[in-house]
């Protein structure tokens, strides 16, 4: 789950805040960038238990509407076609899912239940709820889709969720974004016949992956002094105390994977850093970002430090 874009993300954050508390130890500091990336899995977990959370919260409901003194008609033979929904069971049941949700302290039901109830009430007043909820004959696949509908509608946008997540974990500031495309591509991928053993996405896809966080974290901060000379030697007509902090990290760490991963192809790196810089730095940033690692590129190239296209 845990993919490059992410790991970049990261490690800018961390680099940043390296610098910044004047924190000398890089062995500390690359502990607390895999704790980073693992509570971004957390989060992961916690989102899919949302889900689940909500579905708990409707099936109270109908449970405290049955024991009115005065019923409605709704409470005496309510739609159960919400709580019977084929992909939320699967989900509840999840052999994965559960033993995350059995580690945690917190949990929604406990600990968050009126943001549960004001999203499950966005939810019921919504046209995409009351249309299916007269669906006639619906399978698993309309289900699924219901949910992921859901999710991309209530979850994937929600200012108190974002709110609530930024108060209960500091890591999770600037996840949220990426591990929604996650979890919608886990609902996607839910088959019935895996039953309780669906596998949901691993932490990391591979030990590239991780070996990719450590090594890039150490080589931005081990050869920082020659890189930020490359970028003094690369801009024109300014002076390098002038270029915002953020910036520098940027550059610092694109110049780190072009160097040392051959593997990964000069426009790969060169677009992920200059989103990066999008969302971190100054709108006039990317340009200046752009021309100077350009600038630098063709300088490596034509030392024949840079070993790849």
């Amino acid at each position: 789950m845990i993919n490059r874009v992410l790991i970049r993300l990261k490690i800018i954050q961390l680099i940043y805040a390296f610098y910044q508390n004047g924190n000398k130890n890089i062995d500390s500091a690359e502990k607390e960038l895999l704790f980073s990336l693992s509570k971004a899995y957390d989060l992961y977990n916690y989102l899919l238990a949302l889900m689940v959370a909500i579905k708990d919260y409707a099936e109270r409901r109908i449970e405290v509407g049955k024991k009115k003194r005065i019923q409605t008609e709704e409470d005496k033979n309510p739609n159960t076609r919400f709580v019977d929904n084929m992909f939320i069971a699967q989900l509840q049941t999840n052999k994965q899912l559960n033993e995350f949700v059995g580690n945690q302290k917190r949990n929604w039901v406990d600990d968050d239940e009126a943001f549960i109830k004001e999203i499950y009430d966005q939810i019921i007043e919504s046209n995409l709820y009351k249309l299916y909820m007269v669906e006639e004959n619906p399978t698993y696949e309309t289900d699924r889709e219901f949910w992921r509908k859901l999710y991309k509608t209530f979850i994937y946008n929600n200012e108190s969720l974002d709110q609530l997540l930024e108060e209960q974990s500091l890591y999770w500031n600037d996840d949220k974004e990426i591990v929604d495309t996650f979890v919608l591509k886990t609902i996607k991928r839910f088959d019935p016949k895996n039953g309780t053993d669906q596998e949901l996405l691993p932490e990391y896809k591979d030990e590239e992956d991780l070996e990719f966080a450590r090594r890039l974290f150490r080589t931005s901060i081990m050869n920082a002094d020659e890189y930020r000379q490359l970028i003094n030697e690369s801009i024109k007509n300014w002076d390098i105390k002038r270029i915002a902090f953020m910036d520098m990290v940027v550059m610092q760490c694109a110049i780190a994977e072009l160097i040392n991963f051959p593997n990964i192809p000069i426009n790969v790196t060169m677009n992920e850093y200059l989103e990066i810089a999008k969302y971190y730095s100054t709108p006039k940033s990317t340009g200046f970002i752009n021309g100077t690692l350009d600038a630098i590129i063709k300088r490596l190239q034509k030392q024949s430090l840079l070993a790849k296209k």
